[in-house]
């Protein structure tokens, strides 16, 4: 390759007041050279820090700006031709800036409000904005604000500015619902948010030729409510994410008997069947997102989608409260019938108006977790103020204890059993600490995470020598219940009476970086290292921050010393696996290839933890089906 050209200094270094624009520096490469590499975008002058850089690329290809025709060579197309030229007219103006409406300002000091809503509508925002009329917020005030803000992954601030993450924009769509805004208001921000997402997948839709409107509607549907930020760690490409929601959103129960199998989808909208599987099941079945989807198998190998809230499942809760309750007003009468001719009523009025009558079987088992799912949400309602609320809520509190006793629902059974039957080895052995251990995985397992923090309190009354352990479950509880601010303050209460228990400063490290405080938690974890360098566990922990805020080159420095000083404890086979990932993240295939496969290969020998060891087989199967896509991408384009 030439001498390359490269932008001049306006665009490289910008007044304080502008931030970098990374994507017009790359166009401006790609547009001034015939091509460009990887590295010329990492050394100098460019100097685009490599997950910047890989974040940057990876939307302008998805937008159709730039291509990739061969590993780590760039060149830019029409389209981004057209978007330079956009770009390159832009003049820098003094910025007007877009205020609140006086409802929202009027309705107290919610400054986390004024924030976002300042953040959102401006693209971006410095501090020095809120100091001033109209917000006059004070220094202190301010600062709390702001960092209440990014330790909750609303807002992110890059030099100086602060900008507003997917995780922000959801929230601020959710705050809006607070203020008595007009319909057209609330439609107009909404519509912002929603123009800005369906930029992307108009180019998506075309790209794969969808055109029917009720999927298009599904999707976007799926997509509002479904925050990649959560899971782009792990599924680095956004389009991979987009096909997984677009198979749950194409297997939806209006379109039966219409159905595109794991098989056929995967070979025509060419993704890997394992990393669709495994991702449809995470948005599914786990707890990743808020949003509760119910799974319905009409016949076997056929699975439909829908979620809480939309309309089919508000109309299938409509007649389910109706029956349920209908048949819990005429107890009072001696006229009512069984829970079984109750559910037989529900089944004949849903496969009359609005399920196929396929789906008849399959929603016979899942009426009973459905009607306990709905048990719970009424139990949950902080305010039963009107008479019909206080008897509707006896009455699904009912209903929960009729389900409790159920025997006919598998998973409901499994539970009880496992439950009784521990409980009875507690009884007959009260002070057997693994048996209330067993008692908690149990909970845990069913997401049962009050009855987990009442058993740990009564652990704790039981087994004081144990406390670290007992307050260690409750901060993992609350985190796995999204408590994770609760979570943190668990184990700073246990480091306030065991300061010199270095394992609890690593866990604190660890949760300041899932609550994105990164320079608290590199402090930390830095401490650590160089109080007890004979111990890798500190380096793979060091490893693992680094490597949840993308930063993979210094992620693998550290993994690899917890190799060198440890190279046979428990963890390492986790270690290799974090360094493939790593290396995948960078594209460097065949060294991540590597380090999966000996990850594997070192799983096989660790006799205890099967169900950590499944989960970091499936991982390192994940990322070898992506390697090997990756590989077969590139030989095609070759």
């Amino acid at each position: 390759m030439g001498k390359l050209n490269y932008p001049p200094k306006e665009i490289l270094n910008p007044s304080e007041l502008q931030r970098r624009n990374y994507d017009q520096i790359i166009l401006w490469m790609l547009a001034n050279n015939e091509s460009c590499e990887w590295s010329n975008f990492e050394q100098k002058p460019i100097e685009i820090p490599i997950s910047t850089l890989s974040r940057h690329l990876t939307t302008l290809i998805f937008k159709g700006f730039i291509e990739k025709f061969s590993r780590g060579n760039y060149k830019i197309t029409l389209k981004g031709k057209k978007k330079f030229l956009e770009l390159s007219k832009d003049t820098i103006k003094k910025r007007k800036l877009n205020y609140p409406p006086k409802i929202i300002l009027k309705r107290g000091r919610n400054y986390s409000h004024w924030i976002l809503w300042m953040i959102y509508n401006n693209g971006f925002c410095k501090r020095s904005d809120f100091l001033k009329e109209p917000f006059s917020i004070n220094q202190s005030s301010l600062s709390r604000s702001l960092s209440s803000l990014v330790h909750k992954g609303f807002i992110i601030k890059e030099n100086k500015r602060y900008t507003i993450t997917q995780a922000g924009k959801s929230e601020y769509s959710r705050i809006l619902q607070n203020y008595n805004l007009d319909r057209q208001t609330i439609l107009e921000e909404e519509r912002k948010r929603i123009d800005e997402i369906t930029t992307k997948t108009k180019l998506f839709f075309e790209k794969f030729n969808i055109t029917d409107d009720y999927v298009k509607y599904r999707f976007l549907n799926n997509l509002l409510n479904l925050d990649y930020s959560k899971v782009n760690t792990i599924l680095k490409d956004e389009e991979y994410y987009y096909k997984i929601l677009l198979f749950i959103s194409i297997n939806h129960p209006d379109f039966y008997p219409d159905y595109l199998s794991l098989e056929d989808f995967s070979r025509f909208y060419d993704i890997n069947k394992r990393i669709l599987d495994f991702w449809v099941n995470e948005i599914v079945d786990s707890d990743l997102y808020d949003l509760k989807f119910f799974k319905l198998e009409p016949s076997s190998n056929q699975f439909y989608y829908f979620h809480s809230d939309e309309k089919l499942e508000k109309i299938l809760r409509a007649i389910t409260e109706e029956h349920i309750t209908k048949n819990e007003y005429l107890e009072k009468f001696g006229t009512s019938g069984s829970l079984n001719s109750t559910i037989e009523d529900i089944l004949e009025e849903l496969c009359c108006t609005i399920f196929n009558n396929h789906f008849k079987e399959s929603l016979r088992e899942f009426l009973l977790s459905y009607i306990k799912h709905l048990a719970y949400k009424i139990e949950l309602k902080k305010e039963l103020t009107e008479p019909y609320d206080k008897l509707e809520g006896i009455i699904w509190q009912d209903m929960a204890d009729i389900l409790q006793s159920q025997k006919s629902e598998m998973l409901e059974s499994q539970y009880e059993k496992l439950i009784k039957d521990i409980d009875k080895e507690i009884g007959l052995s009260p002070k057997d600490y693994k048996l209330y251990n067993s008692k908690v995985h149990i909970l845990l397992y069913f997401n049962q995470y009050d009855e987990v923090l009442i058993i740990l309190k009564k652990m704790k009354e039981l087994f004081p020598e144990n406390e670290i352990d007992i307050m260690i479950k409750k901060a993992y509880t609350l985190k796995r219940d999204k408590k994770l601010e609760e979570g943190l303050e668990s184990i700073e209460n246990l480091l306030k009476k065991y300061p010199k228990d270095n394992s609890l400063h690593n866990y604190k490290a660890y949760w300041l970086s899932y609550l994105g405080k990164k320079e608290e938690a590199l402090e930390i974890i830095q401490k650590l290292t160089k109080n007890e360098p004979e111990k890798g566990i500190y380096h793979d922990t060091y490893g693992e921050i680094l490597m949840t805020f993308k930063e993979y080159e210094k992620a693998i420095e550290e993994f690899k010393k917890a190799i060198e000083i440890d190279t046979k404890n428990w963890f390492i086979y986790q270690t290799y696996i974090k360094i493939g990932i790593c290396y995948t993240a960078l594209e460097k295939f065949e060294l991540a290839l590597q380090n999966l496969r000996e990850g594997k290969e070192l799983t096989g020998k660790i006799i205890s933890d099967l169900e950590s060891k499944r989960k970091w087989l499936a991982i390192a199967e994940l990322f070898l089906a992506e390697i090997k896509e990756q590989e077969q991408l590139t030989i095609t384009n070759q």
